[in-house]
């Protein structure tokens, strides 16, 4: 019966098909739950941006019978340079670090995460680095820079180690430190070039500027911004790009994070930023393109290549704890920056484009005011979790940063260890499976301020010693109640036998699934041939009223830190795995149950033995290799 209703499932609405797939496969076992929650009310004017970004969410949706607006084509001649320069500005160069094998003291990638049940003050020493040219070219190198240029005979294509949807990289780098010999005699705002891995001297600020920035933050630290150019992901993907870009932006949040902690560092999201800070601090306009028209509208927009100010990090010594930034200067900032001396001019990344509207419109709607800063502790190295008898294969940390890759297929043919899918989820939760209220500290997620939002729903193929099925990991489970009532009533809320106390991990259904989980990713097997799928689901619109509009984008954020988590774990068990942002979203919720907004799917993920494209050749990423537009 699965397999018939499965084969209608693009020619009959969302909602018949998948209703009867579950009514049919689980008849009421189980007692119906209650009804959604309602959320707090806001203020009005912050409730129309809700309003507008709401709206967004839905018109974005790719349904079964029609995708959400874009291309129909791509315009090759007009894709976007992937690497925005500051032409005419200082440059200094990063390339100190010698792509050779690891040094003694790159760590093991499993080394990173826990600390060491005798002495944990022990690790935190043996990493700790001082800020020099090299500690913060190593950062950069093993996080936002180039990892491989991938070859085809060709043409030539190059890679980096953060993620991208479709390698677009719309997510931009900008660094805010205090004088580093080699760098800066001043402090000094910098955009960091991935293509050169170099440093684009932006401004010098004043020594009082810079005090201002730093206070309350330990000695050593930095700070290290993104932006978003949405155009890049626009170009392919249309309206849904503004998703997208956020995704990016968790993603690059969660490399800084890993990266950061190889060098005894830790990182926070400054969360106290408004947009209009931010884009003062790295030099951009303050100006949308105009959002009022209706898309899409061919032309030269060189605005559309303007950058959209994302967030700010701090870098600081593991070990602070507690942080409390000043705020005071964030209301001066502007008066601030209005001294300082801009250099570069930026380049062009498209001759002509394509404006949709509604992604500034969005935009728009999601910029953040200043607000105060909550104190800060970073993330934590934990032990009490993890599951001894798994063992990591022995990679250092840059082993595995600079080898992830996004899998284009899977190889159906092999499946996993139970332990090893167990391990990776519990390296998911924001608390390390350190009690269910705890706050997030678990690497990489101490560099979020908020408390988890959203949670993963699997999909299990092909997983030794669990049940194929459907299963949920409450990373939050202040939302378990909520959870259970939104969804299908006939759902088992059973926990594997074989699951670790300490996971919050529940059975809600038993059957096959590989070819609905494929089906639900716009038809992707991907989805289904891998070892185990899953989607991402938020605690949406009362999350988006509780904090504010600007929490949409944060959403998403949270999103991409775990599909970074999920990435580098995969790596480390030699196996691959990929992000999967195309997926009907309501047909998605329809298969849970889930009505209304109090719950979205935003991303979906996918992980597995890859199968490995015999024609393809990897070249170094440094020096770079000529490369086609």
């Amino acid at each position: 019966m699965a397999a018939s209703l499965l084969n209608r499932v693009t020619s009959v609405s969302n909602s018949h098909v998948l209703k009867r797939f579950f009514h049919a496969r689980a008849m009421a076992d189980h007692e119906a739950g209650g009804a959604a929650g309602v959320a707090a009310p806001v203020a009005a004017e912050d409730s129309s941006a809700i309003s507008i970004l709401l709206d967004y969410h839905a018109a974005t949706k790719h349904h079964l019978k029609r995708y959400a607006k874009g291309p129909h084509g791509l315009d090759w001649a007009n894709k976007p340079n992937p690497f925005r320069r500051y032409e005419g500005a200082p440059v200094r160069s990063l390339l100190q670090l010698p792509e050779s094998p690891p040094s003694v003291d790159d760590p093991l990638y499993s080394a990173v995460f826990c600390s060491s049940s005798s002495s944990s003050s022990s690790l935190v020493s043996l990493l700790n680095k001082p800020l020099t040219i090299a500690s913060l070219s190593q950062l950069l190198y093993d996080s936002l820079a180039l990892s491989a240029w991938k070859s085809t005979g060709r043409k030539v294509r190059c890679l980096r180690v953060n993620p991208s949807s479709g390698n677009l990289h719309p997510t931009e780098a900008y660094i805010v430190c205090d004088a580093i010999d080699g760098i800066s005699a001043s402090p000094f705002v910098a955009h960091y070039a991935p293509k050169e891995h170099a440093l684009e001297i932006r401004a010098e600020l004043p020594i009082d500027v810079w005090h201002g920035l730093t206070q309350g933050l330990p000695p050593g630290s930095l700070l290290l911004g993104f932006t978003s150019i949405f155009w890049r992901e626009a170009w392919k993907y249309g309206e849904r790009a503004f998703r997208y870009c956020n995704h990016d932006v968790g993603h690059a949040i969660g490399a800084v994070a890993v990266g950061a902690a190889s060098l005894g560092w830790n990182a926070c999201l400054l969360d106290g930023y408004g947009t209009y800070q931010l884009n003062c601090l790295f030099g951009l306009t303050h100006e949308l393109p105009s959002s009022t028209e209706q898309g899409p509208i061919k032309g030269v927009f060189p605005e559309l290549e303007r950058e959209h100010g994302d967030c700010i990090m701090a870098i600081f010594p593991f070990g602070h704890t507690n942080l409390k930034p000043s705020q005071s200067h964030l209301v001066h900032l502007s008066d601030y920056m209005k001294s300082v001396q801009w250099k570069g001019k930026i380049n062009v990344l498209s001759t002509h484009h394509v404006r949709w509207p509604i992604i500034y419109q969005a935009a728009e709607a999601s910029f953040k005011p200043a607000t105060g800063f909550t104190p800060y502790a970073g993330s934590k190295r934990v032990t009490e979790s993890l599951l001894p008898y798994v063992a990591y294969k022995p990679m250092t940390m840059r082993q595995v940063v600079r080898k992830r890759r996004s899998a284009q297929n899977m190889d159906s043919q092999y499946g996993m260890l139970s332990d090893v899918f167990y391990q990776m989820l519990l390296k998911t939760l924001p608390t390390g499976g350190a009690g269910v209220q705890a706050e997030p500290h678990q690497l990489p997620f101490g560099v979020l301020p908020w408390k988890a939002e959203v949670h993963l729903v699997l999909f299990s193929h092909r997983v030794v010693g669990l049940k194929q099925g459907i299963y949920i990991l409450v990373r939050n489970f202040a939302h378990k109640e909520a959870l259970q009532k939104a969804m299908r009533p006939e759902f088992v809320w059973e926990k594997p036998e074989s699951c670790p106390s300490s996971l919050p991990l529940y059975k809600l259904y038993e059957g096959d699934c590989r070819d609905l989980a494929a089906r639900l990713s716009c038809h992707q097997e991907i989805a289904g041939e891998s070892c185990f799928s899953l989607g991402m689901v938020a605690r949406f619109e009362p999350a988006i009223r509780e904090q504010g509009a600007w929490m949409y984008s944060r959403l998403f954020w949270e999103t991409g830190v775990i599909g970074q988590i999920l990435y580098l774990e995969a790596h480390a068990f030699g196996i691959s795995a990929t992000g999967i942002g195309c997926y009907f979203d309501d047909a998605v919720h329809d298969v849970l149950g889930l009505e209304g907004s109090e719950f979205q799917s935003l991303y979906h993920f996918t992980v597995g033995v890859p199968l490995v494209d015999k024609r393809l050749l990897m070249l170094p990423a440094y020096p770079a290799p000529a490369m086609d537009a």
